[in-house]
């Protein structure tokens, strides 16, 4: 693999390069996560939170009864 660079700016941001945005399938909005280990530091796509999710359930109509009273929509 080739390597690949970026430059942090100086309020500490970079740009991620596209290679890298690309293998990790990410885009604008897209949350990141980074796990630091001894060999270095991890950093992967984080999965979205349920209240950025548009199609979530909404907690308080996910009852048994709710799922027995609209289960023939």
């Amino acid at each position: 693999m080739n390597a690949i660079y970026s430059k942090v700016t100086t309020k500490s941001q970079t740009v991620i390069p596209r290679e890298v945005r690309e293998m990790l399938g990410i885009g604008p909005g897209d949350r990141l996560f980074y796990r630091l280990t001894p060999q270095g530091v991890v950093i992967a796509k984080a999965k979205p939170l349920a209240k950025d999710d548009p199609f979530a359930v909404f907690t308080e109509w996910s009852s048994e009864a709710d799922e027995a009273a609209y289960a023939n929509l």
